[in-house]
């Protein structure tokens, strides 16, 4: 599929997914336009950053997507990098996951693919671990990256280095589109300016990638969100060398000893906006039981937002019910390890390259409409 000669393709959400895949565009030289309502909604700004497939227990098909882009992101971040002049905070640091129990350990999803650890092994990983925990797994394969701070603000400028247009504050209210005899086809979209005044841009090419709001443009979408409050505190520098994947809280240490800690889900909230102390107390629980140390650590600040998920939280990739549109959302927890493979897979079908079959299938796999 290519559009219209001279015609820049549409991108529909300016967070992670949104950049990655209209930066890889760009790079082929693509026209592409961005349409974004507020840049700090999206999940990409509110994510730890964690690479991990292999701890977060994926399997099936989600796990081999997040195993394919795991071994993109490097030459990933490094176009990224070239293009921006900044640093994306990429850190192949591995992540501990640790358990009450050994028998816990052994029955975890993708144990054989990492390192068991006893209470003495997971000490020297994990100084100051709490005693509740006596084993663990070490997947050193798995790694995070500094999205909040470093990654978007990176790939912001490396899209604006390409040619990348972009149009903040503008937000789309529908989609377009003829009738042909074999569906529907996009022919536009209609938005809102953050000067208040609507109009029609006309396209035949678009990429959805609106996060959690994408059943708002498209109702048939199965994408609704799931909104995560975290905070951070200052640690000294070197505290924790591992990410520490526990259960129901995550600590991830950047370079500078900032602890980033997550997350709460809550799908009873929809978009309520705003902190809870309920998820503030859960929070804190999980950082007194993990690392009882760092209950102490200054606290730096406090966010929440709303993660895409379908019903499998696995997300919708590719082909749309409209012809032109392509998705890329429903990513849930996974958006930022999933964003180097999503931009590689759209980007590839938008510009009609001939896809390996092993893209072909997780394509395939993720189809919007596998739940019917």
């Amino acid at each position: 599929m290519t559009g219209a000669a001279g015609e820049p393709i549409l991108i529909l959400g300016g967070g992670l997914m949104g950049l990655a895949i209209a930066h890889q565009l760009a790079r082929r030289g693509q026209a592409v336009s961005v349409l974004s309502r507020r840049r700090n909604e999206a999940a990409g700004f509110v994510a730890a950053g964690m690479l991990a497939p292999h701890a977060e227990g994926l399997s099936g098909a989600l796990l081999a997507l997040g195993q394919r882009s795991l071994e993109a992101i490097p030459a990933w971040v490094e176009q990224i990098e070239a293009d921006s002049g900044l640093s994306c905070g990429l850190r192949p640091c591995g992540i501990v996951v640790p358990f009450a129990s050994a028998n816990e350990r052994d029955a975890y999803p993708t144990a054989a693919l990492g390192t068991p650890l006893d209470r003495h092994g997971l000490e020297r990983e994990i100084p100051g671990i709490g005693p509740g925990f006596q084993a663990a797994l070490l997947f050193e394969q798995d790694g995070q990256i500094d999205n909040r701070r470093q990654l978007m603000r990176a790939l912001e400028r490396a899209c604006s280095a390409q040619g990348v247009a972009f149009q903040e504050g503008a937000e789309v209210l529908d989609l377009h589109q003829e009738a042909q005899a074999t569906g529907p086809r996009l022919t536009g979209v209609r938005l809102r300016r953050a000067e208040g005044d609507e109009q029609v841009l006309r396209c035949g090419q678009a990429v959805l990638a609106c996060g959690a709001w994408s059943a708002r443009l498209l109702s048939e979408l199965p994408v609704f969100p799931v909104k995560g409050q975290m905070l951070s505190l200052q640690g000294p520098i070197g505290a924790l060398a591992r990410v520490v994947f526990g259960p129901g809280t995550y600590l991830v240490a950047r370079d500078d000893g900032l602890l980033v800690v997550g997350a709460t889900s809550e799908p009873e909230a929809g978009f309520a906006e705003g902190l809870t102390p309920a998820g503030q107390r859960l929070l804190q629980a999980g950082i007194d039981a993990l690392l009882p140390s760092a209950a102490q650590w200054p606290p730096m600040e406090r966010w929440w937002g709303f993660r895409p998920c379908t019903p499998d939280q696995g997300p919708l990739l590719g082909a749309s019910p409209i012809e032109g549109l392509e998705l890329a959302t429903g990513h849930h927890r996974n958006g930022v390890l999933l964003a180097a493979i999503t931009a590689q897979l759209i980007a590839a079908r938008l510009l009609g390259d001939e896809l390996e079959a092993v893209d072909r299938t997780l394509l395939e796999a993720f189809r919007w409409d596998r739940f019917s």
